[in-house]
């Protein structure tokens, strides 16, 4: 579903990806780890255009992202993005946050839209919430609504970007409930996260990403077992 290849970026002198390399496929959870500042969020960020690479390439259903003729507003309309800090719009309430991109994009009906959103609302548990102001929500409930929205354009590839680590430890336990009933309803994933618990136990590949390369790759039991690298070793053992 997604293939990266040679993905460099840099802001200014920082180069922050050095030739990144990595495949999707559909169905696969891959989760991103790695310390502070080692390129993992703009990876992703990368992978829908959200930052331009300045070499390259990101293909995503065989498209190059990067290619002059695609039109990327129409791809990255299948690919969800859940942000750290939720991103909701304050000034609506919870159903019309998840209603607005499908109607405004011409996708669905206004009364479609609802439909959908309240079904994505109740899978994150909020159905009850559709009418609330969104000021009103805890954290955990505002990034579960952010779950609900992206679900509702029916993307067929969901990213995450530390999407629990604005939250207490307590709160971040429903929003990774959530994910991991998409993870086994089949939704293709990448998740940029310091979770390790949920990166063990969820993933299909474990990315451990070290100043701007990917040091090592693999599944979570070779990486939280028996990981090569001693740099990985020493990662993992400031987490576990």
């Amino acid at each position: 579903m997604v293939r990266v290849e040679g993905l460099q970026k840099s802001f200014g002198n920082n180069v922050v990806l050095r030739g990144i390399n990595l495949t999707v496929m559909p169905g696969q959870v891959v989760t991103i780890i790695g310390a502070s500042g080692s390129g993992k969020s703009t990876l992703l960020r990368c992978i829908n255009l959200l930052e331009t690479p300045d070499a390259g390439h990101v293909w995503f259903h065989g498209k190059d992202l990067a290619a002059e003729h695609v039109d990327i507003n129409a791809l990255r309309e299948k690919i969800g993005m859940v942000f750290q800090g939720f991103n909701l719009f304050n000034n609506m309430n919870v159903l019309d946050n998840c209603t607005l991109a499908p109607v405004t994009l011409k996708k669905m009906t206004k009364g479609q839209a609802e439909k959908v959103a309240l079904a994505n609302l109740d899978s994150v548990g909020l159905a009850d919430f559709a009418g609330a102001d969104v000021n009103t929500l805890s954290g955990g409930q505002k990034q579960r609504v952010a779950i609900a929205r992206a679900l509702c354009m029916k993307p067929d590839l969901m990213l995450f970007d530390e999407p629990t680590s604005a939250l207490d430890p307590e709160i971040s336990g429903e929003v990774l409930e959530v994910m991991r009933r998409l993870a086994s309803q089949g939704m293709t994933m990448v998740v940029v996260t310091h979770e390790m618990a949920f990166a063990r136990s969820v993933s299909d590949e474990v990315v451990f990403m070290d100043k701007g390369v990917i040091a090592e790759k693999g599944s979570p039991e070779k990486i939280f077992t028996n990981p090569e690298k001693p740099r990985t070793r020493e990662f993992l053992a400031r987490y576990l």
